[in-house]
C-alpha cells in the first residue's frame, strides 16, 4: 500500500468474533519512507506491535528514531508524499486503504490525540468550552448544542482541570502551559476514544504538572479501558506510566518488555545508554 493519507473503501465496525477481543491497536509490518531529493528515507522499518484495550505501550527512544512517525502514521498523517506499508487496526477495524474523510472521523471518535505542543490542537481565536463543544457536535456524541455545552465543564474536570468554567471561558492564551495541555487532552478524550495517542505531552511541563498527565492517562486506562500509546524520551515518563516499553532505533524496535524489565534490566546497548544517562539514573 503506498499514499500520504491512507486511502480505500467504507470503515465498519470490528468484525463480530467468538473469540477474545482484538487489540486496541495492532500494527503490522508497518513501513515508512518519506521522499527525498536524494532517494527515499526510510523512517519506519517493518515495525509490528499491538496494544490491548486499557494498556499502555511506551515508544521510547532519541530524536529521530521514528517513534514520531510512527504514531502519526497510526493517525493516518505519514506527512505529505509518504509511502506506507503494511497494516494498522484499530479495534480489528483495517485504516489502511481508508481515505482521508473517513480517517477523520475516526481521528478524535475513536482514536484521540495529545500533541506535544498544545496549540497544534487548541485554536487560539476560540474559546476552550466552544471548542470542546464543537468537538462533539462534530462527532455526534452530544445531541445539540445545549447539550454539548453542558457537558464542557465534566470533561475539563475529568483532565484534571479544577476551575472548569473559567476555563472553559477562557482563549488559549489567558491559560498556563500546564492548563493548554490538560484542555488539550479533555479535548482527545472528549468522545471516549479507545485509543489514545499522546507525542512527547509533557516535555515543556514543570515536574507536577507533568505527574498530574501522567496520573490522568492511568486513571483512563484503568476506568474507561483506554489503551495508551505514548511517544517520549523520557525515562521517568516511561516508569511512571509503568506497562510495556518499545524501544525504538533507526526506524525499528530493537527492544520490548514489561517497563519494569526493559528500564531495569536492558538487554540491548541503546537501551541500557539511554538509561545510564538519565540523571540520578540506577546502577
Amino acid at each position: 500500500m503506498s499514499s500520504g493519507p491512507m486511502s480505500g473503501g467504507p470503515v465498519s465496525g470490528a468484525p463480530v468474533s467468538s473469540g477474545p477481543p482484538p487489540p486496541a491497536l495492532a500494527v503490522h509490518g508497518l513501513s515508512v519512507r518519506h521522499p527525498h531529493p536524494e532517494g527515499p528515507v526510510l523512517a519506519v522499518d517493518e515495525v509490528s506491535l499491538t496494544v490491548a484495550p486499557g494498556e499502555a505501550l511506551v515508544l521510547l527512544g532519541r530524536s529521530g528514531s521514528g517513534k514520531t512517525t510512527l504514531a502519526r502514521t497510526v493517525l493516518g498523517l505519514p506527512g505529505r508524499g509518504a509511502r506506507v506499508d503494511g497494516r494498522v487496526e484499530l479495534g480489528g477495524t483495517e485504516l489502511t486503504g481508508r481515505p482521508e474523510r473517513e480517517l477523520a472521523r475516526i481521528r478524535g471518535r475513536r482514536i484521540g490525540y495529545v500533541p506535544q505542543d498544545p496549540t497544534g490542537s487548541l485554536d487560539p481565536l476560540r474559546r476552550i468550552g466552544a471548542q470542546l463543544a464543537e468537538v462533539l457536535l462534530r462527532h455526534r456524541i452530544a445531541a445539540d448544542r445545549r447539550a454539548a455545552r453542558a457537558a464542557v465543564p465534566g470533561l475539563l474536570d475529568t483532565a484534571g482541570i479544577t476551575e472548569p468554567e473559567r476555563v472553559a471561558r477562557s482563549f488559549p492564551h489567558q491559560l498556563s502551559g500546564g492548563l493548554r495541555q490538560r484542555a488539550a487532552v479533555a479535548l482527545a478524550i472528549c468522545c471516549g476514544p479507545e485509543l489514545l495517542i499522546a507525542d512527547e505531552p509533557t516535555t515543556a511541563l514543570d515536574a507536577l504538572v507533568r505527574a498530574h498527565v501522567l496520573d490522568l492517562f492511568a486513571r483512563l486506562r484503568a476506568e474507561r479501558g483506554t489503551a495508551l500509546l505514548l511517544v517520549t524520551h523520557d525515562l521517568g515518563a516511561a516508569r511512571r506510566i509503568g506497562g510495556r516499553v518499545a524501544v525504538m532505533q533507526a526506524g525499528r524496535i530493537v527492544e520490548t518488555g514489561p517497563a519494569e524489565q526493559v528500564l531495569d534490566r536492558p538487554e540491548h546497548a541503546l537501551t541500557a545508554e539511554l538509561v545510564a544517562a538519565r540523571p540520578g539514573a540506577r546502577p
